[in-house]
């Protein structure tokens, strides 16, 4: 090949080495179906790690958090959460004069999250793959895709530092000792198991001055004369059960939720799993997202508000839970009123007051409204997977409304527990969106 031959190949290369990045990768790029694909497989992670409701609300929280804060330096009108949420002081910043997609930057913070926070790793590799070569199909270019890259992954550090100082850690390995005192909470069947996540009370909130702070009102006084109020509430939950419609038994097999649930057949026992409550609650994140056309920074914003009235949700609920220790409907009517009656859904294993799907319903209706819209109509298919159907809604306050009395016609929950849990929830919604301020 001659030196004027070779020489001319060269300044072509070159010329199209120097092409001027023309920014048509950046609309792309900034899709929020990245995101809420990370979120649908963090999802799969919980469910296949089998994590407690609770500890699911955690990982999504501290997820959602490193997506939003990865957004922040891109909108003047987004306002960081450091000094906002309790304890939270200082997030990585971007480095001057270097371009970064942020987009890409805080769903790679998202999954960086949710892969420390759960234990199948393996769950992740194709996933990943994917997700790379698609936000690589943008046009993005390599040195930006980079930085990227490296600034999720700072800030991602950042709320993993900000993760270990909630107290999460000093709260495992306790067990919740079962008093048998009349009224109290007791393990129910099939399986029996150790009551779930006793010492909740203790980990840091993200908005709230104190766990107790959303106290709600008490329960009945444990009495099973006839005719008085404990009575009723138990005959109530009795009678709505063995009187199921079929519209009833519908709504509270689509709102079980229940991430471990024992299924027994003669000698055998297997395990079946599902989406936590706080995961359907992200699931109608993205879908009512999606279906608004919400940008990037709004499905961050109502990622965030919704798992984190979801997480202090808990914290309070849970504070109830095990401040009441109330007993079960399944052990009191099996003990005082029907030895074979048995509740629709399987009795999950922690005490019964509050209702944890009224308390995080409500709590997640009132922050998601504040981001997409009051009375906003959706089709919520999150439970399809498992063989459920689509129901339709009005509003996120109906889907809250259905969600909390879904677990009575369950026979899991008496009435008030329901009734006094949303409204716990919703306060706990109001002070968020009160206090928090994303704009």
């Amino acid at each position: 090949m001659s030196k004027k031959v070779v020489l001319i190949l060269s300044c072509i290369t070159l010329l199209f080495s120097c092409k001027k990045d023309d920014g048509s990768w950046k609309k792309a790029a900034d899709n929020p179906e990245f995101l809420r694909k990370t979120q649908l497989q963090v999802t799969e992670s919980i469910i296949h790690d089998i994590f407690a409701p609770p500890v699911s609300s955690r990982i999504y929280s501290y997820a959602s958090l490193a997506a939003y804060e990865a957004l922040v330096p891109a909108n003047k009108g987004l306002k960081s959460m450091v000094g906002q949420f309790n304890g939270f002081e200082k997030v990585y910043k971007p480095e001057p004069n270097k371009e970064y997609c942020y987009a890409l930057a805080a769903t790679r913070a998202f999954l960086t999250i949710g892969k420390n926070l759960t234990f199948a790793q393996d769950v992740y590799v194709d996933f990943e793959k994917k997700l790379w070569a698609d936000y690589k199909a943008t046009g993005i270019p390599e040195e930006v895709f980079e930085n990227s890259i490296a600034f999720g992954d700072s800030v991602a550090a950042s709320i993993m530092n900000y993760s270990k100082k909630d107290n999460y850690k000093q709260t495992r390995g306790f067990r919740f000792t079962v008093t048998n005192k009349p009224g109290t909470w007791v393990p129910t069947p099939p399986a029996y198991l150790d009551a779930v996540e006793p010492h909740w009370t203790k980990i840091r909130s993200f908005t709230m001055d104190s766990s107790a702070q959303f106290r709600p009102i008490p329960p009945s006084k444990f009495d099973l004369t006839k005719g008085s109020e404990y009575y009723q509430e138990v005959m109530d939950c009795y009678n709505t059960v063995k009187n199921l419609t079929d519209e009833q038994r519908a709504i509270c097999n689509f709102w079980d939720c229940n991430p471990f649930k024992m299924n027994i057949t003669g000698h055998a026992m297997f395990a079946t799993k599902k989406v936590s409550p706080g995961g359907h609650w992200m699931g109608i994140v993205s879908q009512v997202s999606r279906n608004q056309k919400a940008d990037i920074y709004t499905t961050a914003r109502a990622y965030l508000l919704t798992s984190v009235a979801v997480f202090d949700g808990f914290i309070s609920c849970w504070t109830e839970k095990y401040r009441t220790v109330r007993i079960r409907p399944e052990t009191i009517i099996n003990a005082a009123i029907d030895k074979d009656w048995q509740p629709v859904l399987q009795t999950p294993p922690f005490p019964e007051y509050t209702s944890g799907h009224s308390v995080i319903s409500g709590a997640a209706s009132v922050s998601l409204s504040s981001v997409l819209g009051d009375n906003v109509a959706f089709a919520d298919s999150t439970e399809i997977p498992y063989g459920l159907p689509v129901r339709k809604f009005t509003s996120f306050t109906q889907a809250a409304d259905e969600a909390s009395i879904s677990r009575l016609y369950g026979g899991i929950h008496f009435r008030p527990a329901l009734n006094n849990g949303l409204v716990q929830g919703r306060a706990i919604g109001n002070w968020i969106v009160g206090k928090i301020k994303t704009n």
